[in-house]
């Protein structure tokens, strides 16, 4: 499950940025993905209210940690939240 960490597209990211990520894989563990929505904003937010922010590739990359074996039908749900997400990420932005 947690073989993301090792991930060669961790190894360029920001310390900072890996442990908010490490903290929000930890709690959206076993969370479906219509649970998951409150996670990624708050995570976001945090990071933003510190003036961390994520860019595109990275969000990209929590989404796919978030869809780790998850069922075709959870990670549907998942890309559907992380759209409503970004959406309303940019509506902020």
């Amino acid at each position: 499950m947690n073989d993301w960490i090792n991930s060669p597209l961790l190894k360029d990211i920001d310390p900072v940025k890996l442990e908010l990520i490490k903290m929000a894989a930890s709690q959206t563990s076993g969370k479906s993905g219509k649970d998951l929505a409150p996670v990624m904003l708050a995570l976001i937010t945090s990071a933003n209210k510190k003036g961390i922010r994520f860019t595109a590739e990275e969000i990209q990359l929590i989404l796919e940690i978030l869809k780790d074996g998850k069922s075709a039908e959870e990670q549907a749900q998942i890309e559907r939240t992380m759209n409503m997400v970004k959406s309303l990420l940019l509506k902020k932005g």
